[in-house]
């Protein structure tokens, strides 16, 4: 996998990089010192193979590293919170999500194999190296790992425009937050599987928020 940026770089575990490519003329001495105190190899390349490589603003670096490794399902049993998105589709709402469970202390993402937004370049560099404190899970039916996880006494809380305030419910112990797609929402066979439906009042003209900030607020006064 190819990622890019300085910030990157310093946020992925070194031991995961193979090789980084710098810009000729960079001349980055903190990045350069720390490229050689992890031992990670480098090599210089003209700007323009570098913008063929990752075709973004990669400010001189590009780095080379190994694939993203998906957790599994059973490696989240016992968790007290996990967040589950309903074929997201927009990698800076993946990254900002990640970024955001990250912070609140929620370890674990469901996602669904099909028509969801996967770990790339854009997620890596978005959620500026939470990526590698929060296990992202691929399931095949979303719906189905619900139901698993309610048969070990999960509550599953689904976002919707009008389900119940989320400022006055009394939440479960072992919760699911199901946030949906960012044109459609919740899926109606993921509806189906929920126990609870809570929305963020709007008090003004706006009816609606981007799928990363509503998480944001959700996750924070559920954790």
């Amino acid at each position: 996998m190819l990622v890019y940026g300085k910030n990157v770089l310093k946020d992925v575990e070194p031991k995961k990089i193979r090789r980084v490519y710098l810009n000729d003329n960079f001349r980055d001495k903190e990045i350069i010192s720390y490229l050689e105190k992890h031992h990670i190899r480098y090599f210089y390349r003209p700007k323009h193979q570098l913008d063929k490589m990752v075709d973004k603003n990669h400010q001189g670096v590009v780095i080379d590293m190994d694939s993203f490794e998906y957790a599994s399902f059973d490696s989240i049993m016992g968790e007290s919170f996990i967040v589950a998105l309903d074929h997201i589709e927009d990698v800076h709402n993946f990254g900002a999500i990640i970024r955001t469970c990250e912070a609140a202390g929620v370890k674990s993402i469901l996602i669904p194999k099909d028509r969801s937004v996967r770990v790339n370049d854009i997620v890596m560099k978005t959620s500026v190296g939470a990526i590698d404190r929060v296990k992202i899970i691929l399931v095949n039916n979303l719906c189905e790992a619900l139901r698993k996880l309610q048969k070990e006494n999960y509550f599953v809380y689904a976002a919707f425009m009008d389900g119940e305030d989320y400022q006055t419910i009394d939440y479960a112990d072992k919760k699911v937050l199901v946030i949906g797609n960012e044109g459609k929402g919740v899926s109606n066979v993921v509806e189906n599987v929920s126990d609870v439906k809570v929305s963020i009042p709007m008090r003004g003209k706006v009816n609606s928020l981007n799928a990363s900030v509503a998480a944001g607020v959700l996750i924070f006064n559920m954790k």
